[in-house]
């Protein structure tokens, strides 16, 4: 009695992510040279082994590969700025730290930098992506953790976390048009700015 040999489920799944992955870094590559509106999916799929068809079983269009890579560094950026501030024992760390975190790893990578220097306008109109809007939730939650823990000053942390979210993010696009970027500089504003209107409430 001969048996049919079946299919390994996790054979078809590792190809998935490897076209997944693919896609992704042609993605980066594209957008960090050539921007969001400049790029097309043949760009993209022309950086990768594969046939534009396949591009089209993991994403519906260029919008929504560049949402899942802001997506993915955001994820990563969120778990860098979170573990920076809930280390901090002061204030002054709370606030300095977290945007150290996320100013570094912005200029650590060149692929990040190239694509928020060039993408800036774009990224602004996704801000209502999950991934994004998590980080003014996580912020919001932390600020109020802060607040019981009496680490930081009473005030609306729902406020605040748009204000520091908005404006940090607006400071990055500033540090990143200068080439190497000046980290401690936006870091020391950030913080001053935001220091201040913290403890003179």
């Amino acid at each position: 009695m001969q048996t049919s040999t079946p299919t390994i489920p996790g054979r078809r799944e590792a190809t998935k992510q490897a076209n997944r992955a693919a896609i992704l870094d042609g993605a980066r590559a594209v957008f960090s040279e050539l921007g969001y509106g400049a790029a097309t999916v043949r760009d993209i799929v022309r950086r990768t082994d594969l046939a534009t068809g396949t591009f089209y079983n993991y994403f519906p269009d260029k919008e929504a590969v560049f949402r899942a890579l802001l997506d993915e560094s955001a994820a990563q950026t969120r778990a860098l700025v979170r573990e920076a501030r809930r280390n901090a024992g002061t204030l002054d760390e709370f606030v300095r730290e977290g945007y150290r975190a996320y100013y570094s790893f912005l200029a650590s990578d060149p692929t990040t930098f190239a694509i928020m220097r060039r993408n800036a306008g774009t990224i602004r109109a996704l801000f209502d992506t999950p991934a994004l809007g998590a980080g003014f939730e996580e912020l919001e939650a932390d600020l109020r953790a802060g607040i019981e823990a009496g680490l930081v000053p009473p005030h609306d942390a729902r406020y605040m976390a748009a204000a520091m979210v908005g404006a940090g993010f607006e400071i990055a696009i500033r540090m990143l048009e200068v080439d190497p970027p000046d980290v401690d500089g936006a870091v020391a504003f950030a913080a001053s700015l935001f220091l201040g209107g913290l403890t003179a409430r």
